[in-house]
């Protein structure tokens, strides 16, 4: 049997294959910088189950082609789904697809390059390890976006009193070794060698007794979950449903002007407004 699989061409806003005991999921739209939209999400699912079923997978890493990891949820969508259900059932999948790598029964690693922002930074750091490129930038920014959180997992990463000043004031500029000393990234790696040291790191855990890696993963989780994990993040989820199902007068102008003159620009009038720096358009925490 080939120690190297054939990449799944199944597969068409990610990609998927198999080095030897590891699956790798690449995110690969880098013409939107790895925006994720409805069917990314469709399909990062997929990828999941195809790696949980595969018996020879012992860990599971995640990457994005191109410029970047991901700037986070496409603005780029046309949902603008205001009734209350429609926004919970899409907001349950986002949170879904974010707590599957924390929840999945295999180790999850992330390797992050370039920008590591909202919804994007969520799904890299609910992976168990999470390798950064020197040249990443990370960010909440949902605030400047009138959005909320999916998955509030800061809180229980890096602590309230951090997990508050990146969320409120919205920066989108943390550098590598900021995050680092933050608690959001296990290491710093030069950005030629970001995927060559997530391999190893997935390598020498497929290495160990993998009852042991899955049951000491378990525990770990475990213990996050009895400290009321769990049901904060659903708690928080809900406040979600209420932030995007609430128009403000700035929510309001934002959507106006991404609906008329699209993405680039509504992101270049609330950077405006809130004197930031550049981030990516065309995409949203």
């Amino acid at each position: 049997m080939s120690d190297t699989s054939t990449p799944d061409s199944g597969f068409s806003l990610i990609d998927y294959e198999r080095r030897g005991t590891l699956a790798l999921i690449t995110l690969n739209r880098p013409d939107k910088l790895n925006a994720i939209n409805a069917a990314m999400v469709s399909e990062i699912g997929r990828a999941l189950d195809i790696a949980e079923a595969d018996d020879i997978v012992r860990v599971i890493i995640l990457a994005g082609a191109g410029r970047a990891f991901s700037a986070g949820f496409d603005l780029d969508t046309g949902d603008a789904a205001t009734d209350t259900e429609a926004v919970r059932r899409t907001l349950t999948k986002d949170f879904g697809i974010i707590m599957r790598f924390w929840d999945c029964p295999k180790p999850t690693v992330a390797a992050v390059h370039r920008y590591c922002l909202g919804s994007a930074l969520e799904m890299a750091v609910a992976c168990d390890i999470t390798l950064a490129a020197d040249d990443c930038m990370f960010g909440e920014p949902e605030v400047q976006f009138g959005s909320g959180i999916v998955a509030m997992l800061l809180p229980w990463l890096i602590g309230p009193k951090q997990a508050k000043e990146l969320l409120l004031t919205g920066d989108d500029r943390i550098p590598a070794e900021r995050a680092l000393q933050l608690g959001l990234v296990n290491r710093v790696v030069p950005a030629v060698r970001l995927l060559d040291e997530a391999l190893d790191v997935g390598r020498r855990i497929a290495a160990n007794d993998q009852v042991a890696v899955r049951l000491t993963k378990l525990a770990v989780n475990r213990s996050m979950d009895a400290a009321g994990m769990r049901q904060a993040l659903l708690q928080a989820l809900e406040l979600d449903v209420i932030i995007e199902t609430t128009e403000t007068p700035e929510s309001r102008a934002f959507n106006e002007i991404l609906n008329r003159e699209g993405a680039k620009a509504a992101v270049d009038w609330r950077r405006a407004r809130s004197g930031g720096t550049d981030r990516p358009a065309g995409s949203k925490p």
